[in-house]
């Protein structure tokens, strides 16, 4: 991976966009070849379900990966033995009684990930994919093909056929990758891949500058639907709406990654004259929430249990918040039990008319990024990563307190090497272009009143109309 980023960092754009293009045709192939049909219309019967049919899935996939990881995986079997778990009693420990399992935190997943967490025997073809975590906390998640394809066939049925699009239409995307490797920049600020009839679009150069670059695009390919992060997708589109420009009608937009917000949602909704659709779930593909046609987000029990839970480790009421532990049921190689995701929701006891029976969600409560702006107006969030395949790194934070500075403060495992703070600093160069970066290294990083850390503080005010 390393070459191939190398060998796109010198290239052209028209060979850029042919080597995404290639990335995109596996990965394409990689998320809905195999098993992937077989596992979308079985999702698709699925939201037919009773409560009844529902409470039996989920007991039933609950025990099938209880015992998995008790036979295949080193650390749940340390975990369950420490705890007096023996393969009866797991037999018998149904969704009602989760209390009685150890809890998995992001730093058990950060020390273990690769090791002890993973089972004997394992699906084909699997691989790493690392994230930071909103706060740097480096996890790695193991990948196989048929895991793939299961939360892929549940994305496909739940996330984008609920808000009537489906793999088949165009897209634009703005999410974490560099496809404009250069901080500064020059126009084009997207890329195409052609395998998926996507336009990726930069997250690091929208600005009013660049305004009508990105909207060239939306002509040019006819993007069915926008997806991506939440708070870059209405920084487009709140740009289009200032500038006048009036993209072509698209049929959804689809967010993710942060809080979707009435007034984000009121925006996108006027710019691309459609409705916008929430989701939650994680590179961890261990919980799916989702927005259906009637505007309610539904859990989707067959990704796996969602407990929501206060700091006592006691189930929240509906109405309240709580802190979100997923038990998922797509990854047989690396299994997570009662993992603390670290996002929090409110639960609802209101049925939706949409009919089906699947827990609905009040609400999202997730996170409203600080946004970080440059010199030339450009606006971005979401920094984490800054920080992604740095093993050194255990927690990060992004201040910006000028335009010309930007602190980073980094809990390290040990002391930064210096490769690993040149490399850090041309990442944020890449971003925000030419600014200062400071890198100071805690013992911790300051909490807010609800005891969350904030990924990116940024302490100054919007400098551009």
């Amino acid at each position: 991976m390393a070459i191939y980023n190398k060998i796109y960092d010198l290239s052209p754009v028209w060979f850029q966009n042919i080597m995404v293009s290639a990335y995109g045709y596996g990965w394409k192939k990689k998320r809905y070849g195999g098993i992937f049909e077989r596992e979308y219309h079985a999702a698709k019967e699925r939201e037919a379900f009773t409560q009844q049919e529902w409470a039996d899935y989920e007991a039933m996939q609950l025990k099938k990966i209880l015992l998995h990881a008790f036979k295949q995986v080193p650390y749940y079997q340390q975990k369950f033995q420490e705890a007096g778990l023996t393969e009866a009693m797991l037999e018998n420990i149904d969704p009602s009684k989760l209390d009685r399992l150890p809890i998995t935190s992001k730093e058990d997943v950060r020390k273990f990930g690769t090791t002890t967490l993973m089972a004997h025997t394992r699906e084909k073809n699997g691989s790493f994919h690392s994230s930071s975590g909103s706060t740097g906390t480096p996890v790695q998640i193991c990948y196989s093909d048929d895991m793939h394809q299961r939360y892929f066939a549940l994305s496909e049925a739940r996330i984008k056929n609920w808000a009537g699009v489906g793999r088949n239409n165009s897209r634009g995307m703005i999410g974490g990758r560099r496809v404009v490797t250069d901080g500064e920049g020059r126009a084009p600020f997207y890329r195409y891949n052609y395998f998926e009839k996507q336009v990726y679009f930069s997250a690091y150069h929208i600005s009013p500058a660049n305004i009508g670059d990105y909207f060239e695009a939306f002509s040019k390919y006819r993007i069915d639907y926008m997806t991506g992060y939440a708070m870059s997708n209405y920084i487009l589109a709140r740009m289009f709406q200032q500038a006048g420009l009036v993209p072509p009608p698209l049929k959804a937009v689809l967010t993710s990654s942060e809080k979707l917000t009435a007034d984000m949602r009121k925006v996108m909704g006027e710019v691309y004259q459609c409705k916008v659709f929430d989701s939650w779930s994680g590179m961890e593909y261990c919980g799916l929430i989702s927005e259906c046609e009637h505007g309610s987000l539904h859990i989707s029990p067959d990704c796996g249990i969602i407990e929501v839970l206060d700091d006592a480790l006691q189930p929240v009421a509906a109405g309240e918040i709580g802190t979100v532990y997923c038990t998922g049921f797509l990854n047989h190689d690396q299994p997570l039990i009662r993992y603390r995701i670290g996002d929090q929701i409110v639960l609802s006891d209101k049925p939706c008319n949409c009919g089906r029976q699947m827990p609905v969600v009040q609400e999202i409560v997730g996170r409203i990024e600080d946004v970080v702006y440059g010199r030339d107006g450009r606006e971005m969030v979401r920094f984490h990563g800054i920080f992604v395949g740095l093993k050194t790194v255990k927690m990060a934070q992004v201040v910006q307190n000028s335009l010309e500075t930007i602190t980073l403060k980094i809990v390290p495992d040990d002391k930064l090497a210096a490769e690993e703070r040149k490399m850090i600093i041309a990442r944020v160069h890449s971003q925000l272009g030419d600014v200062e970066v400071i890198i100071e290294e805690v013992d911790d990083l300051p909490k807010t009143n609800n005891g969350k850390i904030k990924a990116v503080i940024s302490t100054i005010k919007k400098p551009h109309p």
